[in-house]
C-alpha cells in the first residue's frame, strides 16, 4: 500500500501538489467529503487524526454513521478467460460464481 494514512479504522489518501508545495489528502470510505493538507508529512499527519476526529465528533452531534454503507453488490470486469475458468472452477466446487468470487476474497484479505 502506498499513498495513504490510517488513523482509529479511517484511511486517508495522500497527494502532493507541486504548485503550491503542499501535502494534501481526503478520507475514503466515507459519504462526505472530508480533507486535509500539511506543509511536512509530520503536519500532513497531524492534520489527518484532527480530520477524523472532528469529523467523528460531527457524526456524533448529527447522530449519523461515520462509516460509509455499503450493499454488498458490485460489478467486477476481468479477462473473459479468467471469467470462463472462474465459472468452470465454481461449477467443479458446486457453488454459485458469486460465492466463489467471495470465498477467493475473502481468502485473499486474510
Amino acid at each position: 500500500m502506498k499513498d495513504i494514512l490510517k488513523y482509529k479504522d479511517f484511511i486517508g489518501s495522500v497527494h502532493f501538489s507541486t504548485t503550491d508545495e503542499v501535502f494534501h489528502g481526503k478520507l475514503i470510505g466515507i459519504d462526505d467529503l472530508v480533507t486535509f493538507e500539511g506543509s511536512s508529512v509530520v503536519e500532513l499527519k497531524k492534520s489527518f487524526e484532527e480530520a477524523v476526529e472532528d469529523y467523528l465528533e460531527l457524526c456524533r452531534n448529527v447522530n449519523k454513521s461515520p462509516n460509509k454503507s455499503y450493499k454488498g453488490t458490485f460489478n467486477v470486469r476481468i479477462k473473459p478467460v479468467l471469467h470462463k475458468q472462474a465459472a468452470r472452477r465454481s461449477m467443479e466446487l458446486g457453488v454459485s460464481l458469486n460465492q466463489f468470487v467471495e470465498l477467493a476474497i475473502d481468502e485473499k484479505l486474510r
